[in-house]
Formats: structure tokens, C-alpha cells, sequence
């Protein structure tokens, strides 16, 4: 009777041990502390064409080529955009003190009054990293389409406002990495996007 139960706590302990295994190599990974479309499973982002502020005509291509913080805003707006930029700024230079380069874009949702120009000067208040995009309203308009974000002309005249989302985007040449809302600090931000750079 004692080796039999010997045997039995043998047997309950090995399948134990083999199912605990399973499970762990099985579980879903953690990534990051981020959100539940980490790592890409969302389809965000896309082909776009727009100018730099430096005059350029640019792609998607051109100006994601590595680690890279979206921000869709314009520069009339009186409160929530300069609050995000100068968040995603102060994580891009919290991620140069460790050691990571990410590059910081600026998607205008504003084409009419947000001219090269006009982000030229937005940008260099903003980030000497910033890279600030606008273009025709169409161009505009595919690029938002991508990105799965929301924008409407609100008022008439030259003071109007733009309703827009507020999600920052990181990307990678492959795609969406993960989306911020506007709740979470610089520090926390920076923390986020240095686990997924060193993960991959």
C-alpha cells in the first residue's frame, strides 16, 4: 500500500511538473507594460506622402527608419497639442540619456495654415529633433486614414480649432509597436519605449 501511494505522489508530482512547464512556455508574454495591441497586432499606420517642414516631399519610408514617436496636432491648437508635444519631447531626451534614438514626427491635421514655414517655426520651439509634416488636404487625409485617427474643423474663420485624437504612435519599420495616451508621463513613456527597443 505505501509503495503504491509512492508511486501514485510519483506520478501526480512528474505531471505536475510537466503541466507547469507547458503553461509557463505557453503563457501569453508580458510586453512591456503596454497596452493590449502591443507588438503590432493592430493594423495602424501605413503609406503616406507629405512635405517636411524643410520643404521636402517625403514618404512613410523616409522618415520612419527606426523607433519612431507620432504625434497628429497643429500648431494653432491652444492647449492639448503643445501639452503632448512637449510630453513625447521631454521622453524623446529622457530615451537619449539611455542611449536610444527615436525619431519625433509631427503630422499636421491643419494643412491650410500649418505650411513647411509655419512648422518650421513649430518645430524648433518644439524639439531640434521634431520633424514636422504637413501637405494638401488629401495628403493629410491618407496619413490620418493610416494612423486610424479622428480630426473635424470646428468653427469658421481664421481662429477655428480642430477637434482631433490624441494618441501618440510608436512605430518601427515594421509597424505599430504601441500607442500612448495622454495620461501617461514622459518618465513612464520613456520607460515603455526603452523595453521595447531592448526586447527587440
Amino acid at each position: 500500500m505505501i509503495k503504491v501511494t509512492a508511486t501514485v505522489s510519483v506520478v501526480i508530482i512528474v505531471f505536475c511538473l510537466i503541466t507547469g512547464s507547458y503553461v509557463v512556455m505557453n503563457a501569453p508574454k508580458v510586453h512591456c507594460g503596454g497596452t493590449t495591441i502591443a507588438g503590432g497586432k493592430m493594423a495602424v499606420g501605413g503609406p503616406f506622402e507629405l512635405v517636411r517642414h524643410t520643404g521636402e516631399l517625403v514618404t512613410d519610408i523616409d522618415v520612419i527608419t527606426g523607433p519612431s514617436l507620432i504625434y497628429f496636432g497643429f500648431t494653432y491648437c491652444p492647449d492639448v497639442c503643445p501639452l503632448d508635444s512637449a510630453r513625447n519631447a521631454e521622453a524623446i531626451d529622457l530615451l537619449d540619456q539611455m542611449g536610444h534614438d527615436v525619431e519625433l514626427i509631427f503630422i499636421t491635421i491643419d494643412p491650410a495654415r500649418d505650411t513647411p514655414e509655419v512648422l518650421a517655426d513649430y518645430v524648433e520651439v518644439m524639439h531640434p529633433k521634431m520633424i514636422g509634416l504637413t501637405g494638401t488636404e488629401e495628403q493629410v487625409k491618407v496619413a490620418s486614414k493610416a494612423f486610424k485617427t479622428y480630426y473635424r474643423k470646428n468653427g469658421e474663420g481664421e481662429d477655428y480649432l480642430m477637434d482631433h485624437s490624441t494618441f501618440s504612435y510608436l512605430m518601427n519599420t515594421n509597424g505599430l509597436v504601441e500607442f500612448f495616451r495622454r495620461d501617461i508621463s514622459a518618465e513612464d513613456m520613456a520607460k515603455t519605449i526603452s523595453c521595447y527597443i531592448e526586447e527587440a
